[in-house]
């Protein structure tokens, strides 16, 4: 009989009067059972981290940065057992698995680094005019308050942590809601901060159902909200509390640019190669995966092949087995909801090249060509290994296409001339431009968020660690300067 998996409330386990089942994508199998707080216990910790946020908030730096660095070294040493758990809750292949723990490792680390460091604000002097002086004026960073944590089913540790680590560096509580369809990682997380001295009433990890999401989303006590998922629900949560302080990273529809002077075979085999890998990794569930290709017509015919052979080349199957590339998707529904959008674009005219096919949860890596306008798939963010190719003439067409699109998260952009480069990133209406490799590639420690529908504000740890604060001033008088 598998056992329940108890929830975190204000550092310590609880159990509900319910719970809910979590299975692998991949054979339907049953991973776990999960506790599912009730409305008294959600109550009582949000209730805990109100009454703790000035307590903690007041805690010294090195207590916050020695709990940081102690759930960095326990997740390294529990890297295999988080990364089993994390590929059988999500389907994701375990080699990405085992990065992702690997990636939480160092945003605990950045975190307890930065907690050692951020002062959070500077002097001023005041006496550039008559009337201050005397007068030295001080910032410092003071937490806004306790942070609802709303966490994503494909990255279910690490994107927690990008909302956990912060919180803790500034000595903010916080309440983690984590994706119901992968919350075992998160509750293992919540296993790490349990060894810790950080206050009771500080942390708490809530497995609630989303139906129940609002009324965490309303709670005045809790004024900032971190989301990350999809643009609908997102902006509807920010457009339901517009007084809150919100940060939101939600979907993209990343863009390789390859131009014509990355034009030797090395470089169009690497080019294919990226492509190729982060099209497909996390079965294309990333925000940043690449989903269309922009290649220029001097380059466009011999890319596409080579584009071609490397997604043919991935290797689809058990997530459990080292040699996956590509798993299944984190259900059936959602295979099922990427063949609808890429049968709408071959109906509509679109060349599949290879793939498009469903087994189950799994669906087949796929590229398609001169997809027409409007189709879905043109538009929208597909969250599933599936990659669009599109031929453009020069810089100007390539960078216009790259910015017909609502989202704006990363773009990458292939090419030798530094001048270029510049113009990119003066250009692409993103967050980020990843030049010489593909829109996937995302350091922890770097600020990361969007432009247009692809949200507000900006994870990465020293900048959400702004986000969840604001400055005070104190104003000092009567000095000798």
């Amino acid at each position: 009989m598998t056992s329940t998996h108890a929830f975190w409330l204000a550092g310590r386990q609880a159990t509900g009067e319910t719970s809910f089942d979590v299975t692998n994508s991949w054979d339907g199998r049953l991973v776990g059972k999960v506790s599912v707080p009730t409305e008294a216990q959600v109550e009582e910790a949000v209730a805990a981290a109100h009454a703790v946020r000035d307590e903690f908030a007041a805690t010294p730096a090195h207590v916050r940065a020695a709990a940081l660095d102690h759930v960095s070294k326990r997740l390294a040493e529990r890297t295999e057992e988080i990364a089993q758990l994390i590929s059988a809750e999500n389907g994701k292949p375990i080699k990405w698995a085992r990065g992702e723990v690997g990636r939480a490792v160092s945003v605990f680390r950045f975190a307890a680094e930065e907690a050692r460091r951020f002062n959070g604000g500077e002097a001023q002097r005041l006496d550039t005019d008559a009337g201050g002086t005397g007068r030295l004026a001080l910032t410092r960073r003071i937490p806004r308050g306790t942070v609802l944590g709303i966490a994503p089913f494909n990255f279910p540790l690490n994107l927690s942590a990008h909302k956990v680590a912060p919180a803790i560096a500034v000595g903010a509580p916080i309440i983690l809601k984590p994706a119901p369809a992968t919350p075992l990682s998160s509750l293992v997380l919540g296993e790490l901060l349990a060894e810790t001295d950080l206050p009771a009433g500080s942390w708490s990890v809530l497995p609630v159902p989303n139906d129940r999401m609002p009324a965490l989303v309303q709670d005045e006590r809790l004024p900032v909200i971190s989301f990350t998922g999809s643009g609908p629900v997102g902006y509807a949560i920010m457009d339901s509390v517009p007084r809150k302080h919100c940060t939101l990273e939600l979907g993209g529809n990343g863009a390789a640019v390859v131009l014509g002077d990355w034009s030797s075979e090395q470089d169009l085999d690497w080019a294919a190669t990226r492509i190729a890998t982060f099209s497909n990794y996390q079965g294309g569930q990333s925000c940043i995966s690449v989903q269309r290709v922009i290649a220029d017509s001097a380059v466009y015919g011999r890319l596409l092949p080579k584009i071609v052979a490397a997604v043919e080349a991935q290797v689809t199957g058990d997530p459990s087995d080292s040699a996956t590339d590509v798993g299944p998707l984190v259900s059936e529904d959602a295979a099922k909801r990427v063949e609808s959008w890429v049968d709408e674009a071959v109906k509509a005219g679109a060349k599949l090249l290879t793939g498009g096919e469903r087994d189950g949860a799994t669906y087949a890596p796929t590229v398609l060509a001169e997809v027409p306008a409007g189709t879905t798939l043109a538009c929208e963010e597909v969250f599933g290994p599936v990659l669009t190719v599109t031929e453009v003439t020069g810089e100007a067409e390539a960078f216009a296409a790259v910015n017909d699109s609502p989202y704006g998260l990363q773009a990458g952009v292939f090419t030798h001339d530094v001048q270029t480069a510049f113009r990119a990133h003066r250009a692409l209406e993103v967050g980020g431009v990843i030049i010489g490799d593909v829109p996937s590639y995302r350091a922890d420690q770097m600020p990361y968020g969007g432009a247009k529908q692809s949200g507000v504000g900006r994870e990465g740890v020293a900048y959400a660690m702004d986000d969840y604060t604001y400055e005070r001033v104190l104003v000092l008088t009567g000095l000798a300067l």
